[in-house]
Formats: C-alpha cells, sequence, structure tokens
C-alpha cells in the first residue's frame, strides 16, 4: 500500500506545484508541498518497514521535523504572496483541489488500519488525513476566489495548511520521542 501512495503522492506534488504556479495559488503550491512531505514519508517509512522500533521511531522524528519545517516555510511564502496580492485564477484551483481530494482519499482509506500504529506507522496516517482535510480546504478556497473576486481566500487557506503541517509534524515528534524514551 505504501508503494501506492507514493506513486500517487509523487505524481500529484508536480501536478500541483505546476498548477499552482501556473494559477498563481499559493493553497495549491502549499498543498503540492504537503504531497513532496508525503512521498517522502512514505519513502522513508518503507525504508524501515522492517527495522525495530527504536530506528523506526528515529525515522518518524525526522519526519516529524520536515513536516514542522514544511509548515514554517509554508507559512513564510503565504505572507509574500499576501503581500504581492496576486489574484489566483479559481477553476484551476478547484480542478486541481478535486482531483488531489480524490488522490488523498484513496490514500487516507488505503492506510486507515495504521492511525493507531507506532510513531512511523501513524505519520503515515496523519499526513493522509491532513492531505483530505487540506483539499477540502483548497476546493473551498477556489469558490472563495471565485466568489470575492480576491485572492485571500487562497490565503487564508494557505496559512490553514501550513498550520495542520506544523501540528501534525508536532504529534509525529512527540509520540517518536515518548518511543525514543527523551520524553
Amino acid at each position: 500500500m505504501l508503494w501506492i501512495a507514493l506513486a500517487i503522492n509523487g505524481g500529484m506534488f508536480c501536478i500541483e506545484l505546476a498548477a499552482g504556479v501556473s494559477a498563481g495559488s499559493a493553497a495549491l503550491k502549499a498543498d503540492a508541498l504537503d504531497f513532496l512531505g508525503d512521498a517522502a514519508n512514505y519513502a522513508i517509512s518503507l525504508g524501515v518497514a522492517g527495522l525495530a522500533l527504536y530506528w523506526r521511531s528515529r525515522a518518524a522524528l525526522a519526519k516529524g521535523a520536515t513536516l514542522l519545517l514544511l509548515g514554517l516555510w509554508v507559512i513564510a511564502s503565504t505572507v509574500w504572496m499576501a503581500m504581492r496580492g496576486t489574484l489566483p485564477a479559481a477553476e484551476t484551483m478547484g480542478v486541481v483541489g478535486a482531483l488531489a481530494m480524490l488522490a488523498n482519499l484513496i490514500c487516507a482509506v488505503m492506510l486507515w488500519r495504521h492511525r493507531d500504529g507506532d510513531a512511523n506507522r501513524r505519520s503515515v496516517w496523519i499526513c493522509s488525513r491532513n492531505d483530505a482535510i487540506g483539499n477540502i480546504a483548497v476546493v473551498a478556497a477556489a469558490w472563495g476566489v471565485f466568489g470575492t473576486g480576491t485572492g485571500w481566500p487562497d490565503i487564508a487557506v494557505a496559512a490553514v495548511l501550513a498550520a495542520l503541517g506544523i501540528s501534525g509534524g508536532w504529534q509525529i515528534i512527540r509520540q517518536a520521542l515518548r518511543e525514543i524514551g527523551l520524553s
């Protein structure tokens, strides 16, 4: 299942990043970065799959820190886009956001049974859950941009996605530290 999730997330990263750049959407670019983080998360999980809990927890710690840093980068990028005042293409945001939502719902359903595992397994579930929530928000932002004629719904959703990344990263770090015995 992780190989399938890795392929889906890697492909959606490319699609969503290209769409985010062409549409001028902070929310799509933020979500694309999340797809990249998830693809890396799944690749690391595959790499440590047969190892002892100690090593899986250390890998989860690295994944949590990366997710936290990506969230901070998204906040900085969102502030920069807000200062530029660009108006994203709502149609592109909506179509790509819906496609991303479908991809993430497929991954979330496939990984549902891992939501209560060790920090490494739980990190896979948290990322998929955050993505599905984020994509619903991206589609809502597209409607908001379309309805208001401003970029503020896009900026708001990018900020929410950043907060989800930071929160998820912190949850993973805390559990990994407990498993390692450092907390």
